[in-house]
């Protein structure tokens, strides 16, 4: 059993790391070493939740209007987000609450 929503995101090959070598220093990337399947459905359920879910909604405007993110570094991190959450819930057993899921945004 997962105990932490990065564990799935490992499992996933969404987890980050730095691609360099000996004579250069690399750049921060994905891994992608990981389950390609759960990697697309992670992808397509953040792109389905962000149609009807208005606490997805607003995270996404948040991270793109005030933390100047890219609309695909926003729907990666709102992956992460619902990795994180959906091992909670397995684990806790608890419902969705979009309470929870929705950080005090500061406008």
């Amino acid at each position: 059993m997962l105990s932490h929503g990065n564990q799935l995101l490992r499992k996933a090959g969404l987890n980050l790391a730095e691609r360099s070598s000996g004579k250069y220093k690399g750049q921060i990337k994905r891994t992608k070493r990981g389950n390609s399947l759960l990697r697309k459905h992670l992808y397509f359920t953040v792109f389905h939740i962000l149609s009807h879910n208005r606490a997805f909604q607003a995270l996404h405007k948040h991270n793109v209007e005030v933390k100047r993110m890219t609309k695909m570094q926003s729907m990666m991190n709102l992956i992460g987000k619902l990795a994180r959450m959906l091992v909670a819930i397995a684990k806790e057993g608890q419902k969705f609450s979009a309470d929870k899921a929705q950080l005090p945004l500061v406008a």
